[in-house]
């Protein structure tokens, strides 16, 4: 029985980042700066890791199981990935299982040369395409909607990759950050709103593309943008780059979850460096929801940010009352609960000398299913903390995600289930209190919440999606009508 694994998660109470994406072109070494920068982005994705490289002649590819250093820490792994251009993927599986045949970039050779493509986000209507394409005669290698895609390109009437990629995303619904590799260079791309983050870079003579600003900082390279929601960026061989916006003009709708937990605290998002993103919605907490209390503890690590600023703001003491050790997982691996308490105690540990007799504010950047959370305040209890106030980073997460995060179905999710005061009987909190989406939304550079057009994706706090749901739909059609007693019809 594993119960080592540091990134599987039985219990699913922590949101899993979707995917990351990292690209080079015209560098010398493409496939070793391709790896160190998924080595940044690691935190998005730990179930697998794939790089495809391109030397000018010959596509290759190498994925596997595991982080990217199980998989390309060694010389002779990046010696199978030869060329001046490489693209690469760390991922979760939030579409498709977790098989070798899903791990990213996918290749296909089509009659236009070859085709590779890493992709992060959810394409919220693949099955409706997928069916169609299957009727068409389309035979289908893996389980993964971004499959879909390169079908779509491989059957488009177009007569230029670029144009039957435009033609193939045109059909798309959801959200996508892209790189893509053909014979005649690199393509980068972002959905018509931004959902999923996309930024470009410069080192030397190299374009490099990214999901996070952090992947240039430790490969070398220097920012020049972020992709603009919408946007096509090709680069071709001879470092010529063109921008195309083929998709019209939309109001762009980022992730606004990245602000709170999915990106690198050292990273820079929609305008915003991360980490002073995230000591706003702290202050912005003390503001809305001030308590008396000795000390501001963060949960590690994700809570750190955000209890510095609720600290600062509050003139709360700002002290480290849990200790998190980094040799042990994520979160849960074991299905009994009894197991589940014990993978919090070997991953958190409670500073006892520090929080005995003391009023603690902890400090965490969402609630998904709870366990988690009861567990930590259960900790804080029997290491003699007199009161034990809970505070979130974030509104209540009480809708799934349908653009390429991995969260729970609704039901499972606590806020779905709960109203605030059963939620903090659930917790055994003194208190609870979540960060206000409008208190959200001035933390991250924005004014109150717009109603009509909001500046963000916040679908997973207010349910309200900013595309169409086509696949859902149909499931919830198809189940309604499964649900009909016999012997009648709709």
């Amino acid at each position: 029985m594993n119960i080592t694994h540091p990134f599987h998660d039985a219990d699913g109470d922590h949101l899993r980042e979707e995917c990351g994406v990292f690209g080079a072109i015209n560098a010398t070494d493409a496939a070793a700066a391709t790896a160190l920068g998924l080595h940044a982005l690691q935190h998005r994705g730990q179930e697998a890791a794939g790089i495809c490289s391109f030397d000018g002649q010959e596509f290759y590819s190498r994925r596997g199981l595991g982080h990217v250093a199980e998989n390309f820490s060694g010389s002779d792994a990046i010696s199978e990935l030869p060329g001046f251009m490489a693209a690469g993927h760390v991922r979760y599986s939030t579409t498709g299982g977790s098989g070798l045949r899903n791990i990213q970039p996918l290749y296909a050779d089509l009659a236009a040369g070859g085709f590779a493509v890493a992709h992060n986000g959810n394409i919220s209507n693949a099955m409706t395409l997928r069916a169609d394409l299957v009727q068409r005669g389309a035979i289908f290698q893996s389980t993964s909607d971004t499959e879909v895609i390169i079908h779509l390109v491989a059957t488009s009437r177009y007569p230029t990759m670029v144009d039957k990629l435009i033609d193939a995303l045109r059909l798309l619904e959801g959200a996508y950050a892209l790189i893509v590799m053909t014979p005649e260079g690199m393509i980068a791309c972002r959905d018509p709103l931004g959902i999923r983050p996309l930024v470009m870079g410069k080192i030397g003579d190299a374009i490099l593309f990214a999901s996070e600003s952090v992947a240039f900082d430790v490969v070398g390279a220097e920012m020049v943008r972020e992709v603009e929601p919408g946007e096509l960026i090709r680069v071709d061989f001879d470092g010529n780059v063109d921008s195309l916006h083929p998709f019209g003009n939309h109001r762009p709708r980022p992730c606004i979850f990245e602000h709170v937990y999915f990106s690198r605290p050292d990273s820079f998002f929609a305008g915003r460096s991360v980490y002073e993103a995230r000591k706003a919605i702290g202050a912005e907490l003390a503001k809305e929801k001030p308590v008396e209390a000795d000390l501001v503890v963060p949960v590690p690590d994700s809570g750190v940010p955000a209890a510095i600023g609720y600290a600062q703001a509050s003139g709360i003491p700002f002290e480290l009352g849990i200790i998190r050790s980094h040799y042990v997982g994520r979160t849960f691996i074991q299905p009994s609960d009894g197991a589940r308490h014990a993978g919090v105690k070997r991953k958190h540990n409670a500073n006892r000398e520090l929080v005995r007799g003391k009023r603690i504010v902890l400090i965490d950047d969402s609630i998904v299913r709870g366990t988690t959370s009861l567990s930590i305040v259960e900790m804080m209890r029997d290491a003699g903390a007199t009161e034990v106030h809970f505070r979130v980073a974030s509104p209540p997460t009480a809708h799934s995600c349908f653009y390429g995060v991995d969260t729970p179905e609704r039901s499972k999710l606590l806020a779905a289930r709960m109203e605030l005061e059963p939620m903090r009987q659930f917790i055994k909190a003194d208190s609870l209190a979540f960060v206000s989406i409008d208190g959200l939304y001035r933390a991250v550079g924005e004014g109150p919440r717009k109603a009509a057009c909001p500046q963000f994706c916040d679908a997973c706090f207010t349910g309200e999606y900013p595309t169409s749901l086509t696949d859902l739909r149909k499931r919830e059609d198809d189940q309604r009508q499964l649900s009909l007693p016999v012997g009648k019809v709709a």
